[in-house]
């Protein structure tokens, strides 16, 4: 693997939380920062947004009004890689 030297500008908070990740993994900033970029490039399409699909998933919350409650997302989410992991929620109707 070749390494670029790179400098960045980064508040003290980031450089702070930075140091902060890097030090709970064992790792070196630049490693943490790989791993940063690799997960938002695994979730972020940055061909831009998919705006067919933003429009169908609203037109079916607009016949069904189902939805997943934030509130129940996060708890979902929350209890990743716990002995307590909560099922998926299910969409209800809201409204």
């Amino acid at each position: 693997m070749k390494i670029v030297s790179r400098t960045l500008e980064i508040d003290a908070g980031t450089d702070a939380r930075l140091t902060e990740m890097a030090a709970e993994r064992g790792q070196d900033v630049a490693a943490v920062l790989a791993e940063a970029v690799a997960l938002l490039d695994s979730v972020v399409d940055l061909a831009g947004p998919d705006i067919a699909e933003d429009r169908r998933r609203l037109d079916e919350f607009s016949k069904t009004h189902k939805a997943v409650p934030l509130d129940s997302v996060k708890a979902w989410v929350a209890s990743w890689d716990t002995t307590d992991e909560l099922p998926r929620p299910p969409p209800h109707r809201i409204g």
